[in-house]
């Protein structure tokens, strides 16, 4: 179970931060840097995700220093956890890792920040504050991340703008895994005219398969992906 720290007479006037690392050096050299600073109070630390969502759950901190690969309980599998347990509590994630496959499923997950450990102690401290008052902060290796799925999101909007009203209504009833029948049923179509229309969707999107056009409409957000 993680530790709190002791309260401060003052602590109502300082933002209050737990923070959530495997590695305990780790966490004493963030301590000691943000405690020096007025504003921000650390109440609390935890080794796993476990004990991470514990700790919100038990302090409803105003932010949380997080990082994702930890034994015992991974940091991505508890930020949902805690923004429900601890719906106040903005989620930091401090993190080694810079890649795509680490920053989109941790953003995607619900975090508020991600900084990548190594950035200077000026970037640390606007990311605690701005995330702890109510913003969003990436660093800038993560921004470019972001700004390339924005990128990809406006191409594939193209793609879906290149269909007809009744060419997504075919493409979302595929996804929703309706046969060609029973989508000729609900159009009131014949199934050979919803055939056509699959072939000119998978010809549209560069896709092949049923699969893909699921895939493609989950993506998009026509259909949820339970």
């Amino acid at each position: 179970m993680g530790r709190s720290g002791a309260v401060p007479g003052d602590m109502v006037k300082r933002m209050r931060v737990v923070l959530c690392d495997d590695h305990a050096i780790v966490r004493a050299g963030i301590r000691a840097l943000l405690e020096r600073e007025a504003d921000l109070a650390i109440v609390g630390e935890a080794s796993s995700g476990l004990e991470a969502v514990e700790l919100a759950q038990a302090l409803q901190p105003d932010a949380m220093l997080l990082d994702l690969s930890m034994p015992g309980g991974n940091g991505l599998d508890a930020i949902a956890r805690i923004r429900s347990l601890a719906p106040r509590c903005r989620i930091l994630v401090l993190s080694m890792h810079v890649a795509p496959e680490f920053v989109r499923p941790a953003l995607r997950a619900g975090a508020h920040g991600y900084l990548v450990k190594g950035s200077g102690l000026g970037d640390l401290l606007r990311a605690v504050r701005t995330v702890a008052q109510g913003g969003q902060y990436l660093g800038s290796d993560v921004a470019a991340i972001v700004a390339e799925d924005v990128i990809a999101a406006d191409e594939r909007e193209d793609d879906l703008d290149r269909l007809t009203p009744r060419e997504r209504e075919v493409l979302q009833l595929v996804a929703e895994g309706q046969t060609n029948r029973l989508i000729a049923l609900r159009l009131g179509l014949s199934p050979k005219t919803v055939d056509s229309h699959r072939t000119n969707l998978m010809r549209k999107l560069g896709l092949h398969d049923a699969q893909g056009l699921t895939r493609f409409a989950v993506r998009r957000g026509l259909v949820s992906p339970e």
